[in-house]
């Protein structure tokens, strides 16, 4: 008897054995399968994960301080911060689900290829020389534009051997903003960090007021050789120059490297924001934050955007005629007649709100996925923003994770609204820009300088292709769409990469006017390898990342500086 009930305990543990090895030969063949669904094996197994029940859990968003898990003191734009779940070292356990699996394929950013930021001055670089004047400088544009602006004048003053007055703001552009300097950026430290660079005041002395003065307008992206001796010159009859404007003032290539890591030392480490709002900002990434990984979404569907790129998809005639007379009516727009067809067709014009919703399912984000809209009003308001949020529901944005009462001191300065949203971009898990503006430009440098933070750069002339079959019935979104999409973005995830030169073709100073901006990708000047690491072919394997210039730069190698927005 007791003989007989040890044989079928052991044949117990036999099929208990054999149980627990098929369950794992299944788990294997399912999470090889799913690696492997994007390109050959299993297409449908994605298609079905992606519609499924296997969701990450979502917490309930918290307004209020109480209960929000403090990571403020984490959070550093000086630092490659990447959250413990999203950690390119980090391995799966084989005991997590499926959805895992899944999950690092969306969020995890892409290999920094052992490169990280080398701002420091070489070794014969000295400090600041006797000054020979006062550099003034009245910046132009939107935030962005000011912020690479001033960069650019640090720089400019620095090569001139000028002590430079705090730049002014531009207070008359499309946001007609009151903010100053100070309202916006932390002076002090401005002042103290560039303390071995060059030599910076707060306001011109009075008594150099009566002082001779000329106001002159730099030749758009110059070089040093520019600067040291057509504008240095003007020091033997005037005492002050005032830059008339501040944007596209320095060429992108071919500068000094000192020169080089001085814009990006004042770009991401001397240029912060102002204390109330660097707090701010911090605050709005924590809400987003508990409830986990998050997208930040740039979405340039404002009335000044679609205006100045004559963009009229899917608007109706009256809509169209406003943004037509708009354009036509802002006398620094320089180009008045566009085909808006050809230039959606192109790949010039943002895509719809609807078109983001569509590419980010093709993706594979789940319709749980939490998105951050960084974004002025939306052209068409909420009616416009439905087919967005119909398929991704958990939409925010400033004036829904803050309260009426925290967002009173900014609300009526648009250049501190851009800020908290510039800082939620940079510290998202994802970035992902709907067109290529001078935001969207500084965020993805910004998030590469930190260590290469995931930013899907979408191609909006091979996405319109495909957009344009949906419409018509000759495609679906499902499983095909997501294919295409996902393959045609294999590449685009902001992986490591050399700085883009000259579009082919173009001559003189046009060529200069094609190239990359500096801010966009500081690399190779601002990010080296580290110390140690003998991948020496890495950057020249990464050129291959987003190897196809934005479309948006051969709208904009057209334009005037004037034109811009941002």
């Amino acid at each position: 008897m007791q003989r007989h009930a040890q044989s079928r305990r052991v044949k117990a543990r036999r099929h208990e054995i054999l149980a627990r090895l098929l369950w794992l030969a299944g788990y294997i063949c399912i999470t090889v399968g799913v690696l492997m669904s994007t390109h050959t094996l299993f297409p449908d197994l994605l298609s079905i994960l992606r519609s499924s029940g296997h969701k990450p859990e979502v917490l309930p968003l918290r307004i209020s301080e109480t209960g929000i898990r403090s990571r403020v003191s984490l959070l550093s734009w000086e630092q490659n911060f990447v959250p413990p779940h999203l950690s390119r070292t980090t391995k799966l356990d084989v005991t997590n689900s499926v959805w895992n699996v899944l999950a690092e394929k969306l969020w995890k950013p892409p290999s920094d290829q052992g490169f990280v930021p080398c701002v420091d001055p070489s070794p014969s670089y000295t400090g600041p020389g006797k000054s020979r004047g006062y550099l003034m400088v009245a910046t132009n544009g939107g935030l962005n534009q000011m912020r690479a602006g001033i960069c650019d004048m640090v720089a400019v003053a620095r090569i001139l051997n000028a002590t430079l007055v705090i730049p002014e703001l531009d207070k008359r552009s499309f946001w007609q903003d009151s903010s100053n300097f100070s309202d916006v950026f932390d002076v002090d430290h401005f002042i103290e960090s560039l303390r071995g660079d060059v030599p910076i005041i707060k306001m011109l002395p009075e008594a150099l007021h009566y002082e001779p003065k000329i106001v002159k307008e730099f030749q758009s992206w110059s070089n040093v050789k520019y600067y040291e001796e057509d504008i240095a010159s003007l020091w033997s009859r005037y005492k002050i120059i005032k830059a008339a404007k501040s944007d596209s003032r320095l060429a992108n290539n071919n500068l000094p490297p000192d020169i080089q890591k001085l814009r990006c030392r004042v770009h991401y480490k001397a240029l912060r924001f102002a204390p109330h709002i660097e707090a701010f900002g911090k605050k709005l990434v924590e809400r987003m934050r508990s409830n986990g990984p998050f997208i930040a979404v740039h979405l340039r569907y404002e009335k000044d955007m679609l205006a100045f790129s004559g963009c009229t998809y899917g608007l109706n005639k009256t809509e169209a005629l406003e943004l037509t007379t708009m354009r036509q009516d802002t006398p620094h727009w320089k180009i008045k007649r566009i085909n808006a067809a050809n230039q959606r067709s192109q790949g010039f014009c943002p895509l719809t709100p609807t078109e983001v919703g569509v590419f980010l399912k093709a993706l594979g984000y789940p319709e749980s996925t939490h998105i951050y809209v960084a974004a002025g009003e939306i052209y068409g308001g909420q009616e416009r923003m439905a087919g967005f949020f119909s398929r991704f529901p958990n939409i925010m944005k400033k004036e829904t994770i803050a309260s009426t009462e925290e967002l009173a001191p900014f609300v009526q300065h648009d250049s501190q609204m851009a800020a908290l949203d510039y800082i939620v971009s940079v510290e998202s898990d994802v970035f992902v820009p709907s067109f290529s503006g001078n935001m969207a430009r500084a965020v993805e440098g910004h998030r590469r300088f930190l260590g290469h933070r995931k930013t899907i750069n979408p191609d909006r002339k091979s996405l319109v292709a495909l957009f344009d079959k949906l419409n018509v019935g000759e495609l679906e979104e499902g499983p095909e769409l997501g294919e295409l999409v996902t393959q045609m973005h294999k590449n685009r995830q902001g992986a490591p990469r050399k700085r883009h030169g000259p579009i082919k073709g173009t001559k003189g100073r046009e060529r200069l006017r094609t190239e990359e901006s500096f801010y966009t990708n500081p690399s190779p000047e601002c990010l080296c390898m580290k110390p140690g690491n003998h991948n020496v072919n890495a950057m020249s394997i990464a050129t291959i990342e987003d190897d196809t210039v934005e479309n948006v730069q051969n709208w904009e190698s057209h334009l005037s500086s004037d034109d811009h927005l941002e």
